[in-house]
């Protein structure tokens, strides 16, 4: 018997196949190549008396018989016998197959069907997930096993990782035989190192250095202080992004006739490295000639509008003022309503002078209205809540700037993805125009549950919840509670932005806010005076142009004002000697009633992440419509943004404050604007120094006695009460440069910027001392405070020379624990007669000087590095900034950073 056999090898002529023994199951082996088909000898023939088919187990032998022509009775040749075998082959069904019986034309067909894949195991890989690969190969359990689809899958896998960069990746598929016909396929994978770019070599180039021509491409070459790039791996399709790349800079710098005529990336022989060859041809360099406007609408005038063009004849060639030049001659005619005008540059190549005229074609187009507006995409959010910040109604006149101005304030809503853009699409008419807005909606409700660790608040604990779209109507509602050990709020809010749909923001916020002051004495955070405010505040706003807005408020606040309980006397009264008297001066609970209204300038291309446009606000509130306070605090700040391309954004911003109390003196050395209500300054908006670490502020620094018993002032900061007062007037400016970073960056919402800033806060009283210590001199002549543990004194030291102070003794039943300037009996008044017998305790005091400072208008400048992150736990923002310009008694900061708190 002759057996014909399509497997793993070919074989001579007449020579029967051995069937391999199949390997025990669970062991290990590699996939065999896909094999050629084997012939049957040339010598079979005759006619088919029985059919039969053996081995057959999952698929019927009717089935395996139809895949092939032989019929019983019909006759067979070689030839048919061998097209069986191929169609078998075809099918990818079986593990082998094979024919006899051709001598006596009894013919039987024995297969091994295909296995079922049990599993896909995949080994080795790290620098691709399991699942983006088993998303592009095909194979999968309860398939059918076929070495055709493994051989597919191991190229679909290599192709993965030479997406990657890594070319000397190695795939090498094994299968695990099992029971019952089934396999496990496994792809050993041998990832190896990214491909990097050893090399870029260009040819032909002679205006411009190799160095200046790699500086414009993408691709770089790899090198140690490029350790963290992406961009040093090879990209196919990165190198046809170059060739654009160099075309688009001698297309800049007047070389019309550039081209790249050959670009070759070869393999180093490790397959580890690419080098890149470019071969150019510069050709010469052209300057610009005759610039005309040749316009078939007859509302233009073509010669201003080529004088109006940013192309100067007599310039150097730049396609990039090219396109410029077409850019604005379509807005042009956008703004006088035509849509669709196409506008052509017809160049004018003189060889010979090297020049490149251009005249720039304006077609016939009709004036276009707009014949409906489409939104598209909202679920949720209502259609006007979107059509009312489209600056163009259905019947008016097209106009390009407003279709800008539209997709401005779209963006600002925040309710929608970013890129959103208002297309234009030919209308019922001719001359109508279909504006499509179509919008992806994203998330506006946020719920915020969070624990952090702040530089300012230390622990904190949040839960926040806002809905920026509530019942997708474009209102803002917003309740929080933060705790932190030393800070304490609960605030709610609601606002309507269209009220009755008209074009009237209106809201309101109420609020209980309990905030302790504190200052460091070495590593210990002590809190100074606590202030309580609970109230509520109005807010209306309407618009004046379509830049200009007018908003007013009013507000009702109760401010609670106490001292920590290490600064009482026994009595409850607040003790100067310890607390400082201007401390003492601010303690008391009192309404503040106020009114005020803000002047807003805005034309932000967003509300969210501008990078075009200026904001502009003048704000005053007036305190004294009622209440116990009165006093006009005026506020302004400015802000412009500036798109540099490639993703930069540079913005200056500055702001500035006054305050003016409308109260009579309440002492000398007592400021009339009281301490809670002054201006502060410091992180985390003057970034490069401390929580109110700029400006006015008192230092208590304790003499300290040596070990030869002489008295000096302590010089470790951290060992001095420092007690920020505030100011009355502050300003504050900063240029910000944000620079772009890779998409993958972007999507994670990392933002660096870099910056400088300058400031200062002053206007303060400069208040009384505390208190005198008595003074006299060593033998050695040095000077001694307090020497003999003499009563602390009180008043002023010019004038009277100053009292001793004391406490009223227990024994006392009326004035007992209360502060006196008598030894014996009591008197409220410094100075003043004592009536009374008790014998009262001195105070004493551990010397100190207080030493009043930074109250100067000079600035304080800083210079950093920061990044924002949007994080999962929490919005990020981390701060490297250096003080370099500082005042006597500031505090500056080098790193600064909060999480789960606003940035």
């Amino acid at each position: 018997m002759l057996a014909g056999v399509a497997y793993a090898q070919a074989r001579p002529a007449g020579q029967a196949r051995t069937r391999q023994a199949v390997p025990p199951a669970g062991t290990r082996q590699a996939v065999p190549p896909v094999a050629p088909v084997a012939t049957v000898p040339a010598t079979a023939a005759g006619t088919i008396r029985t059919l039969r088919v053996e081995g057959s187990q999952r698929i019927e032998a009717d089935t395996v018989l139809s895949y092939t022509k032989l019929k019983v009775g019909a006759p067979y040749t070689a030839a048919s016998l061998d097209q069986a075998l191929v169609d078998l082959a075809a099918s990818d069904l079986f593990a082998d197959y094979s024919i006899s019986g051709v001598e006596t034309g009894d013919i039987v067909l024995r297969i091994r069907e295909n296995p079922i894949i049990n599993r896909v195991i995949l080994e080795g890989n790290k620098a691709i997930k399991s699942d983006k690969i088993t998303k592009e190969i095909k194979l999968a359990p309860r398939q059918i096993f076929t070495r055709t689809a493994v051989r597919a899958d191991v190229g679909r896998i290599v192709e993965l990782y030479r997406r990657q960069g890594r070319f000397a990746a190695i795939v090498e598929p094994k299968q695990v035989s099992l029971d019952q016909n089934r396999v496990d396929v496994v792809f050993e994978i041998a990832e190896g190192a990214k491909s990097k770019v050893r090399q870029i070599n260009i040819l032909g180039n002679e205006q411009f250095t190799d160095d200046q021509l790699r500086g414009e491409m993408a691709t770089k070459q790899s090198r140690w202080f490029r350790l963290l790039s992406s961009n040093t791996t090879y990209d196919q399709d990165r190198l046809n992004y170059d060739q654009q790349k160099l075309r688009q800079f001698y297309l800049t710098q007047g070389y019309a006739d550039f081209r790249v005529t050959s670009a070759v990336a070869e393999l180093t022989p490790d397959k580890r490295d690419f080098i890149i060859t470019y071969v150019v041809e510069e050709g010469s360099r052209y300057k610009f000639g005759d610039v005309s406007v040749d316009s078939e609408i007859r509302d233009f005038d073509n010669t201003k509008l080529a004088a109006s063009l940013p192309i100067k004849k007599g310039d150097w060639y730049n396609a990039k003022l090219v396109e410029d030049a077409l850019d604005s001659l379509s807005q042009a005619a956008g703004l006088f309503g035509y849509a669709f005008t196409q506008v052509d540059p017809e160049y004018q190549r003189d060889k010979d002078t090297l020049t490149m005229g251009i005249n720039f074609h304006i077609g016939q187009a009709q004036r276009t209205y707009v014949d409906r507006i489409e939104i598209n995409g909202n679920t949720q959010t209502q259609d006007k809540v979107i059509r009312r910040e489209i600056r163009l109604g259905e019947g008016d006149a097209f106009n390009t700037f407003q279709v800008k101005r539209s997709q401005d304030r779209v963006n600002s809503l925040g309710f929608f993805q970013d890129k959103f853009e208002i297309k234009q699409t030919p209308g019922s008419a001719p001359d109508r125009v279909v504006l499509e807005a179509p919008v992806e909606e994203k998330s506006t409700g946020e719920l915020q549950l969070s624990a952090g660790f702040s530089s300012l608040e230390r622990f904190i604990i949040q839960a926040n919840v806002t809905q920026n779209n509530f019942r997708g109507k474009g209102q803002t509602l917003s309740f929080g509670v933060n705790y932190s050990t030393y800070s304490k709020s609960i605030q709610a809010g609601f606002t309507e932005p269209y009220l009755f749909d008209k074009n009237i923001a209106v809201g309101f916020d109420v609020f209980r806010q309990d905030y302790n002051q504190f200052n460091y004495i070495g590593s210990d955070r002590n809190t100074t005076f606590s202030q309580v405010s609970t109230g509520f505040q109005l807010r209306a706003g309407v618009p004046l142009t379509e830049y200009w807005q007018l908003a007013g408020r009013y507000k009702l606040s109760y401010d609670e004002v106490g001292l920590a309980s290490s600064f009482l006397n026994a009595d409850g009264s607040c003790n100067p000697s310890l607390a400082g008297r201007y401390l003492c001066d601010s303690l008391g609970n009192r309404w503040t009633s106020s009114v005020g209204y803000s002047l807003i300038y805005n034309s932000l291309n967003s509300g969210l992440r501008p990078t075009a446009g200026t904001r502009f606000s003048f704000s005053q509130d007036f305190a004294g419509l009622g209440g116990d306070v009165k006093y006009i605090k005026t506020t302004a700040q400015a802000a412009k943004y500036y798109g540099l391309g490639s993703g930069f954004v540079f913005s200056l911003q500055g702001e500035g404050g006054y305050i003016k109390s409308l109260e009579r003196s309440r002492g000398i050395g007592i400021d009339k604007v009281r301490i809670i209500d002054r201006f502060y300054l410091g992180e985390p908006n003057f970034r490069g120094f401390d929580i109110r670490g700029v400006g006015p502020r008192i230092l208590r620094i304790p003499y300290i006695t040596n070990a030869d018993g002489t008295q000096a002032l302590q010089t470790d900061r951290n060992q001095i009460q420092d007690d920020a007062l505030g100011g009355r007037a502050y300003y504050l400016a900063r240029a910000e440069l944000e620079l772009p970073l890779g998409a993958g960056a972007r999507e994670l919402g990392l933002r660096p910027t870099v910056y400088v800033q300058a400031g200062s806060l002053f206007g303060v009283t400069r208040p009384q001392p505390t208190t005198t210590f008595q003074q006299a001199v060593d033998a050695s002549g040095n000077p001694r405070f307090n020497p003999d543990g003499s009563p602390t004194l009180i008043g002023n030291p010019v004038t009277s020379g100053g009292f001793p102070l004391y406490t009223v003794a227990a024994t006392d039943t009326v004035n007992g624990g209360r502060q006196t300037t008598c030894q014996t009996g009591y008197s409220a008044t410094v100075g003043g007669a004592c009536t009374g017998s008790s014998n009262n305790i001195a105070i004493i005091t551990p010397p100190f000087s207080e030493q009043f400072l930074g109250n100067s208008a000079k600035p304080r400048i800083s210079v950093g590095f920061g990044v924002n992150w949007t994080s999962p736990f929490g919005p990020l923002r981390i701060d490297i900034a250096k003080a370099l310009v500082k005042q006597r008694g500031d505090d500056d900061k080098l790193i600064t950073f909060n999480v789960g708190t606003s940035f």
